[in-house]
């Protein structure tokens, strides 16, 4: 990993540039930049600016939409629903969140359904939308082009990782909960595959379905662990059925339609607690759950316990004040479409203090 530190505000402005040079209406831009650089921020590297030549590609190559704005399937006031046309993910998904807020200040639950966005990267990016207004917020997606996991027992992929987050406010920070039903992801995959590198445990299976340690398995017919593994795989298989219904289910658009290119499926679920019981008293209760977790006993010689989000929110923090470092590779990656976009790279961030 390169020691290397950039200014968080001029990495954005950076992506931004590369995605309205390369056709996207600035809003869209906008999102896709904030949302790839706030995974970077929070230490999810491979939902970032890593992400950000594989957008471009399908920016140039009409797979992903550059403009307009998304087909209303269904509005029933607390439920929403819209067919994405293959817009941005990052900008479906954050309006997403914002109307489902809206909509849950005035229902109590607001609900947002997306059929046919693009790729939308980290769902930790988008909590805080919802927890800074201190709603609890729960995000669910799937890839129905995808098929990289296996239904537990089974040898052939069927499914995608299903990744589904949480962000639940307390007094202090909020809990930033992000799980998927497999126990690793196609990108930290393929990440490890282009490097070399084999995964600590067995995190996969071969296409026998012997389980593996190496990324490569997946170019050979081979598939991802569900969450629970060899032993209680049942415990991901039945998460990632639940999150394929609650999305492309609910969207109406899907596996069943074999979609074609880049494609996901998202669900936004946004609760206002101050119509429930109470926005004091759901604080009551988080918090002390909260504060029960971080002062439970550690194992002998282990480290602290720690609430889920609580090292990304720490990794945020230092990055927004000493600069984003970022996995080795992914700035030289991005210098050809800057040549051909016309855009400056950025600086590091040692040249543009100095240059201050």
């Amino acid at each position: 990993m390169t020691d290397t530190l950039y200014d968080a505000s001029l990495l954005e402005r950076f992506a931004g540039d590369l995605f309205v040079a390369a056709g996207l209406e600035a809003d869209k831009a906008a999102a896709v930049a904030h949302y790839l650089c706030e995974a970077d921020l929070m230490g999810h590297a491979t939902h970032g600016l890593a992400l950000a030549g594989w957008y471009l590609d399908g920016i140039g190559s009409g797979i992903m939409t550059r403009s307009g704005a998304p087909d209303v399937v269904a509005d029933k006031g607390a439920a929403v629903t819209w067919r994405g046309r293959r817009l941005p993910g990052a900008w479906l998904t954050s309006e997403a969140v914002k109307l489902a807020a809206d909509r849950a200040a005035t229902y109590g639950v607001g609900t947002v359904v997306i059929g046919d966005s693009h790729h939308i990267g980290a769902l930790a990016a988008y909590l805080s939308i919802a927890t800074d207004r201190g709603l609890m917020v729960s995000i669910y997606s799937s890839s129905p082009s995808g098929a990289q996991v296996a239904p537990f027992g089974g040898t052939r992929g069927v499914y995608t990782p299903d990744p589904a987050a949480h962000g639940i406010p307390t007094p202090d920070d909020p809990i930033l909960i992000d799980i998927s039903a497999s126990i690793t992801t196609v990108n930290m995959s393929q990440y490890m595959a282009s490097r070399g590198r084999q995964f600590e445990h067995d995190w996969l299976f071969d296409a026998e379905g012997r389980p593996s340690r190496d990324p490569a398995v997946l170019e050979q017919g081979g598939t991802l662990a569900p969450t629970g593994g060899r032993d209680h795989g049942q415990k991901g298989y039945g998460m990632a059925l639940h999150v394929e219904a609650l999305t492309q289910g609910l969207a109406g658009y899907g596996r069943a339609d074999a979609p074609k290119g880049t494609n996901a499926s998202v669900t936004v679920q946004v609760f206002d607690p101050a119509l429930f019981g109470g926005a004091e008293a759901y604080l009551r209760q988080t918090g002390w759950l909260a504060d029960a977790c971080i002062a439970n006993p550690p194992v002998p010689g282990g480290d602290p316990v720690r609430l889920p989000g609580q090292r990304a929110l720490a990794l945020k923090r230092q990055a927004l004040a000493s600069g984003v470092q970022l996995r080795e590779g992914i700035i030289e990656s991005l210098k050809p479409h800057a040549e051909r976009l016309g855009v400056s790279m950025p600086a590091p961030h040692q040249q543009q203090r100095a240059a201050r």
